[in-house]
């Protein structure tokens, strides 16, 4: 599969950030600020671990020839840390390949300016041109899963760099997120980087929120079971989502329904599905008492998931939310 995918990405749209596979051509996507390759650097480290030798030379080729930094548009904060440097990143741990190390930290210091603001939350969009926000940040909100999903990068940057700044910077939105008032334990979608306080009561384990607690655990896994922060936070939020947010439908199926101002909203996106692995990876380190009580949660999550698109017409397409032949997910 992986070779039928890279062989059609590369005649189609090699060097494009994306295939588009019905019309079988290359797309370049508004939100990479004219960084080309992400299809590429993001199937870095899966070549490798593949052993798919002959792709990964040719895509680590790529890279060193074609992958310049001297662009001038719009990028997403966001899509540019966990795809292009979070690629290099893992492609230079895996091969210890300079280049990966070194465009690594070059791209990650042209994404300092989103930084810039009152509280340390960055704005969601930077202009590489300016070196300032861009245009679609300037009035408007960080998204959680946004702007606390760049810890494990940036931690990454300032070790290989020895330039405490990434650190720094990513040190800063955590301070700020765990000592804001937060409705029931729970984490709001939607803050404003100007004055560090939520501006909607949405809250949601799927899209707007979902990596923000996946990055949770895996910082103090990742340190080596040293981040104890992270470790709190993660299981403290976990309790709050199980206390407020977790459901079982008519048909017995568990889920975790999102809130809106105080009020349940039942359904479970498809980008809530990854919940079930990350609460699998985090049973290990909970309180003895809580360990298979995890496990057991995760595989029932991962049951509801995999049954919305069993039951569906069409697998592939299940969309953003479990199928209603699923179940009426109410009270």
């Amino acid at each position: 599969m992986m070779q039928f995918a890279w062989a059609s990405y590369r005649r189609y749209a090699m060097g494009k950030n994306e295939l588009r596979p019905l019309s079988k051509d290359g797309y370049q996507g508004h939100i990479f600020g004219g960084l080309n390759g992400a299809t590429i650097i993001d199937s870095l480290d899966t070549l490798y671990l593949m052993e798919l030798k002959e792709e990964f030379q040719e895509a680590k080729a790529w890279v060193e020839n074609y992958f310049h930094l001297n662009v001038t548009g719009e990028a997403s904060l966001f899509e540019v840390n966990i795809r292009y440097i979070g690629g290099l990143l893992s492609a230079f741990y895996l091969t210890g390949e300079e280049v990966f190390r070194s465009k690594a930290i070059q791209l990650g210091e042209k994404l300092l300016p989103a930084f810039n603001t009152p509280t340390g939350i960055p704005k969601s969009v930077v202009n590489f041109k300016r070196g300032n926000w861009g245009w679609a940040s300037t009035g408007g909100s960080s998204i959680l899963a946004e702007c606390g999903s760049l810890h494990l990068e940036f931690l990454h940057l300032t070790e290989l760099s020895g330039n405490q700044i990434f650190a720094e910077k990513v040190r800063r939105i955590r301070r700020v997120l765990r000592d804001m008032k937060k409705p029931y334990g729970l984490y709001p979608n939607f803050l404003s980087p100007v004055t560090g306080t939520w501006e909607q009561h949405h809250v949601s384990i799927g899209g707007l929120g979902d990596s923000f607690y996946e990055y949770l655990i895996k910082s103090w896994l990742m340190s080596a079971k040293t981040d104890t922060e992270a470790k709190a936070m993660y299981y403290e939020a976990l309790e709050a989502i199980e206390m407020y947010l977790l459901n079982v439908s008519p048909g017995g199926l568990t889920y975790i329904a999102e809130w809106r101002g105080g009020i349940l909203d039942h359904k479970m996106g498809h980008l809530a599905c990854f919940s079930g692995g990350m609460i699998a990876l985090g049973a290990e380190d909970a309180k003895e008492e809580k360990r298979a009580h995890y496990q057991e949660l995760a595989a029932q999550i991962t049951r509801t998931c995999h049954e919305s698109y069993a039951r569906s017409g069409n697998p592939a397409r299940g969309g953003g939310r479990a199928q209603p032949s699923l179940c009426t997910w109410g009270n």
